[in-house]
């Protein structure tokens, strides 16, 4: 090989390897972290994994695992209560349900200092537990008037363990009503969560801004 087309390949194998520096980081920075709080939103509250797959790396398994273990929170406080086993996996279906219906909208990051970012999210909360409270307790109530007049005709009071079966159910079934019907939302409410970059493709958001972001997705009895 002459000295010229030596020199030749040499360049052309150092603007291939520029090339590739270039492609390897845009490849690795594709990502911002408005679309890891989409990703990290869609697997945590709709079982949606194909973009946390694809920023991560993970597993489909791995990132479904996310999703299902959210579910075991919600239901830990149920499964250490009386509640009938019967209804355990019913309640775990509707929450699962329920949760696939939050509504939120990712705004644009906005760089603050560093690594770090500011990421806007517009969350609608969904009003179905202070939406149905007023049935639930207007159907409690009957159950209790047919018991006490069903005592009253000589029938044998129930046991406190039935009761408490039957007013799970009672409660099962309007919040099950209410979600095939289609769910409601009040206002919209903006939270900001702090994203940092720590990574080619990985990101942290703030943990209280989390917390913070999941208590507005569903609006609890007695909220405005």
């Amino acid at each position: 090989m002459t000295k010229r087309k030596i020199i030749l390949t040499a360049a052309l194998l150092a603007a291939a390897a520029a090339a590739l520096a270039v492609w390897a980081w845009l490849y690795f920075n594709r990502f911002d972290a408005g679309e890891y709080v989409q990703a990290v939103l869609d697997v945590s509250y709709k079982n949606q994994t194909d973009l946390y797959m694809e920023i991560t790396g993970v597993s489909e398994e791995e990132a479904s695992r996310i999703f299902e273990e959210n579910l075991d929170s919600t239901m830990e406080g149920f499964e250490t209560s009386d509640m009938p086993e019967d209804l355990l996996p019913l309640y775990r279906d509707l929450f699962g349900t329920i949760a696939k219906e939050v509504s939120y909208t990712v705004g644009e990051p906005e760089r603050e200092e560093g690594s770090t970012y500011l990421v806007p999210v517009k969350v609608k909360p969904v009003t179905l537990f202070p939406d149905t409270y007023e049935t639930f307790q207007t159907r409690a109530q009957e159950y209790a008037d047919q018991v006490t007049d069903s005592v009253m005709n000589g029938a044998e009071m129930p046991a406190d363990q039935e009761m408490q079966d039957e007013i799970y159910r009672i409660y099962y079934e309007v919040l099950k009503e209410r979600v095939d019907a289609g769910m409601l939302y009040s206002g919209a409410r903006d939270v900001i969560l702090h994203v940092t970059k720590t990574g080619g493709r990985e990101f942290q958001i703030n943990a209280q801004d989390m917390d913070r972001l999941d208590s507005v997705m569903i609006e609890d009895v007695g909220e405005e």
